[in-house]
């Protein structure tokens, strides 16, 4: 075997003992001692993040069963990339992985971690709002609406947005949950519950290429509700000023 061949093999080793607290054999010439320091490192500090990252989660699990979780995520999950602002994304493959395994936990785990990876993801998001030309102080109703890129919309079959240590539910409801998530000019990233008809603008609007705001809601309306689109389109020019005030819409065009 070449020396770097021995190199790789010595840290795939040292890596897997890492990973295996259980495990009594060492790579050759490290002390159990020394090896339980970098158990304990390893450990704490990917823990500390997925807690941080996964706040809600955390809360669901008492410390045994918590730890016991992280532990199987170590030992188990290969990751795709070796960056720590990723974990929450390894995280989330994680319990999908176990999902489809049919792992015993809760209904809504996979749809918790995605909604709790996406808060991170999009704050995370390296898009600038001033990157792209609008005018901010434009009528998204008379003018041609910009979508942020940093307003995502997200449907679930759990209102994971409020699951929390007493409220676990067994069964989705018979309504989905339409959430949007929206990093605004501060940074912050914000969620509002949304109805169908909100999702369904906001998804005209996206693919939108030069209809005012007001045309692209009459077309949905003529779609869904002809009957009742005089009646609604009041309540959809208020959607999409709020959408506005939200900056879920930064403007319109110039």
């Amino acid at each position: 075997m070449s020396p770097l061949a021995e190199l790789h093999a010595l840290q795939r080793d040292f890596a897997a003992c890492i990973r295996q607290p259980e495990r009594a054999d060492l790579p050759p010439g490290v002390a159990a001692r020394r090896m339980q320091v970098y158990r304990e490192l390893f450990f704490n500090n990917v823990e500390g993040l997925l807690s941080s990252n996964f706040p809600v989660i955390r809360t669901l699990y008492g410390e045994d069963d918590w730890l016991a979780l992280v532990g199987v995520f170590l030992r188990e999950h290969r990751a795709q990339t070796p960056l720590f602002p990723e974990l929450g994304r390894e995280f989330l493959r994680f319990v999908q992985n176990r999902a489809e395994a049919g792992c015993a936990d809760p209904p809504f785990l996979t749809e918790l971690a995605h909604y709790e990876w996406a808060e991170l993801a999009l704050s995370l998001d390296e898009q600038e709002i001033g990157d792209l030309p609008h005018d901010p102080r434009g009528d998204v109703v008379e003018g041609v609406p910009v979508v942020s890129p940093l307003a995502w919309p997200l449907g679930y079959r759990f209102p994971v947005h409020r699951i929390r240590p007493d409220f676990r539910p067994d069964d989705a409801p018979a309504e989905p949950t339409l959430l949007l998530l929206v990093r605004g000019r501060d940074d912050e990233v914000r969620f509002l519950e949304i109805n169908a008809l909100t999702a369904a603008l906001l998804e005209r609007l996206q693919a939108n290429t030069g209809a005012s705001g007001g045309a692209v809601l009459d077309a949905l309306l003529a779609e869904v509700a002809p009957a009742n689109a005089d009646a609604l389109r009041p309540a959809g020019r208020a959607i999409l000023r709020d959408l506005h005030q939200r900056a879920a819409l930064l403007g319109t065009r110039r």
